[in-house]
């Protein structure tokens, strides 16, 4: 008996059979397919053959491949008794039920009294596919993995690109080859973590940002994650998700979170769109619109908080366009270094005589929104609160100290109880519209319930403040996913204000984020992440490309920077109400000095190209940069915005230089276009419109 399940859209198939009643199993994954394609036909032909030195019938690849079956490569599920006894559960069909954009499947062990059910969707405006699975048990029982639903991953299919990282330099892709065996990432700090962005992508050779087939996946979860991309003996492939190893306690009842995952056929392009979207349009709620210009004063004061200059601050921060001041680390408590405080959210009397008010006033008189830093998360050795509660810290107390701090118990209610009094006392007898929410080093066990404690506690934030906006900051880009992002409303991509670092922070991000969630700030002129100087210019038009903020003390500003940054900053009001809702499309560009992008309207009306040359080419000439997503039928006009940046030494008259390009979608995304000569470390920026 063969049972078959279709998820599907106008973009791609999902087909799922189940044969006598076993789990079900991905027997086609790819383009739309035709209506009246015979999935009878599709399951059957799915079968495959058996030769020498095999078992006398192949394991499935199914959502949970199962030890039981003689599954060669990494089971599903891991669980044990009670008493410590591995259970290997043999599930067959019992039941099911449709929506409209989705199914759950229930499969049952009767001997073991487990439940294996599957909470299968796929988003209708964006095509992702949204996969749960779900174990429930009679007894208490110990889960060392459970894999969210497995994928498997064609043939055709011979790279994946993964994701690795440090402060100050996220979201690094490696793309290796497949090969006979498992590569498994198995996070345990804890939390996503700038080494581990729980992402994926995998493709061919062939696949380049505009061109070709990519299986994009994303697991949405704050905490330790675990990944697999194996090989079998046999030459299938497949993908899991799910939290990291042994990171779960023993229980009845166990949910993955959501493997969000899709099939694109235009390329990296195509998967990062669908993400982009689903996390701006379904996941994101409750953000500024229009987007404020963001100001930060970490960079400009640190501890160093006093009031007459956080007031002069904020008043030229203000000059220069700004329509929001953070107030950062360094008001509460005793907090003049990072070695104590931690836990004692109470604003310092000596910085702040008459609590926050005053400078609050001041930066509302200015029309700007007041926002505050926290760490809720952590606590000193140095604070009252570890006097009083040593118990609340999670781990065993000769852990290694992380920044000089320790971790709260996050999955205790009293915790949260605590920090919630303490936090809303804050917020109430404050005017403060905005959280940057911080969490500055890795966690020394690795537990689930620490990420359920501060979801839960996010989550009556949330409820009882919905006016406040929170960004999602982890010593800058180390708690970057879609479940974070369901609580908060903008992220702090990375530490690093260094514009060159950033374009390509910004540009791999985009394979999964989209520009309204991005914080991006113009750092000091001499960085203080990487020690480079970099020109007003630079700085400026790499913060546009994104959710743009300063983070450095404005004071230091000559006339010319100033002038230069009130520029820039001008241009993306002007258009940040259509930019924050653009698809960002990577470039393909033949010098590999050049980091380009797209910025789509949704109608394909109106786009900007951002080409950001990083280093000194190889070649004396710039070669044409092809653009992507264009009617090819369509005329556009496209305008240099800031032609006037081109140097003496480019000495000829190319076209863009003194006047608009008027050419066919088909031209420019053929041919492309060839913009003037320029010197290293310069962002050209290229605004296009359909006429």
């Amino acid at each position: 008996m063969i049972r078959h399940w279709h998820l599907g859209d106008d973009r791609q198939s999902l087909v799922l059979a189940s044969f006598d009643n076993r789990l079900p199993e991905t027997v086609y994954w790819g383009p739309a397919l035709p209506e009246g394609e015979s999935l009878e036909t599709l399951s059957a032909v799915s079968r495959m053959d058996v030769t020498g030195g095999m078992v006398d019938e192949n394991a499935a690849v199914s959502l949970c491949p199962e030890a039981s079956q003689t599954f060669p490569g990494q089971a599903g599920l891991t669980a044990r008794s009670r008493d410590g006894s591995p259970l290997a559960p043999a599930f067959r069909y019992e039941s099911e039920a449709a929506s409209e954009h989705g199914l759950t499947l229930v499969f049952a062990d009767t001997a073991l009294d487990l439940t294996l059910v599957f909470d299968l969707a796929l988003t209708p405006d964006t095509s992702l596919l949204k996969l749960q699975t779900r174990l429930e048990s009679a007894d208490v029982i110990q889960v060392d993995w459970l894999a969210a639903p497995v994928l498997p991953v064609p043939a055709h299919t011979n790279e994946m690109i993964e994701f690795s990282g440090r402060w100050c330099a996220e979201f690094l892709t490696n793309r290796l080859p497949f090969a006979p065996g498992a590569r498994v990432r198995d996070n345990r700090t804890g939390r996503t973590d700038h080494a581990h962005f729980p992402g994926l992508i995998v493709c061919n050779k062939a696949t380049t940002n505009t061109a070709g087939e990519a299986f994009a996946f994303h697991y949405g979860w704050s905490g330790g994650h675990r990944m697999v991309a194996e090989e079998l003996a046999d030459g299938r492939r497949h993908i899991q998700f799910g939290h990291a190893s042994a990171s779960q306690a023993a229980g009845r009842h166990f949910v993955t979170a959501p493997l969000y995952a899709t099939y694109a056929p235009g390329g990296f392009n195509g998967t990062a769109v669908r993400f982009q979207r689903h996390l701006r349009d379904h996941i994101v709620t409750g953000a500024r619109t229009p987007r404020p210009v963001h100001y930060n004063c970490w960079e400009a004061v640190y501890f160093d908080h006093k009031l007459d200059e956080l007031k002069a601050i904020a008043s030229r921060a203000a000059e220069l366009g700004a329509e929001r001041f953070v107030l950062d680390d360094g008001w509460f408590g005793r907090r003049d270094d990072d070695t104590s405080s931690l836990g004692d959210w109470i604003i310092d009397a000596r910085k702040y005589p008459d609590g926050l008010t005053p400078l609050i006033s001041h930066v509302n008189a200015l029309g700007l929104e007041f926002g505050i830093w926290f760490e809720p998360e952590m606590i000193n050795e140095d604070s009252d609160l570890y006097r009083a509660h040593p118990d609340w810290v999670l781990g065993p107390t000769d852990q290694i100290r992380g920044r000089q701090q320790l971790v709260l118990d996050m999955a205790r209610e009293d915790v949260r109880a605590y920090l919630y009094d303490q936090i809303a006392e804050v917020l109430k007898n404050n005017d403060i519209g905005y959280i940057k929410w911080d969490h500055n080093r890795v966690l020394p066990v690795v537990e689930a319930a620490q990420t359920d404690g501060v979801y839960q506690f996010l989550d009556r934030l949330r409820t009882d403040f919905p006016h406040v906006e929170i960004e999602s900051c982890s010593s800058g880009g180390g708690r970057i996913d879609f479940g974070i992002l369901e609580r908060t409303q903008r992220v702090w991509l990375s530490d690093s204000n260094d514009a060159l670092e950033r374009q390509r922070i910004q540009h791999d991000a985009a394979l999964f984020l989209p520009a309204s969630v991005t914080g991006s700030h113009v750092g000091p002129r001499h960085c203080h992440t990487s020690g480079r100087t970099l020109d007003m210019r630079l700085r400026a038009w790499t913060a546009a490309q994104r959710h743009m903020g300063f983070e450095m003390d404005p004071r230091e500003l000559t006339d010319d920077e100033a002038a230069t940054l009130r520029k820039v900053t001008g241009w993306w009001k002007d258009n940040r109400n259509w930019m924050m809702h653009t698809d960002i499309l990577r470039l393909d560009s033949p010098d590999p000095a050049i980091i380009a992008e797209q910025q789509l309207a949704g109608d394909g009306g109106r786009f900007v190209v951002f080409a950001a040359l990083t280093r000194p080419s190889d070649q004396i000439l710039p070669h044409p940069i092809r653009l992507t997503g264009l009617d090819p039928a369509s005329i556009y006009r496209l305008t240099l915005a800031n032609r006037d940046e081109a140097p003496r030494l480019s000495r000829g008259m190319p076209l863009l230089k003194t006047q608009d390009l008027q050419a066919s979608g088909q031209y420019l995304m053929s041919h492309g276009v060839t913009l003037p000569w320029r010197f290293p470390e310069t962002v050209f920026v290229l605004e296009g419109r359909r006429i």
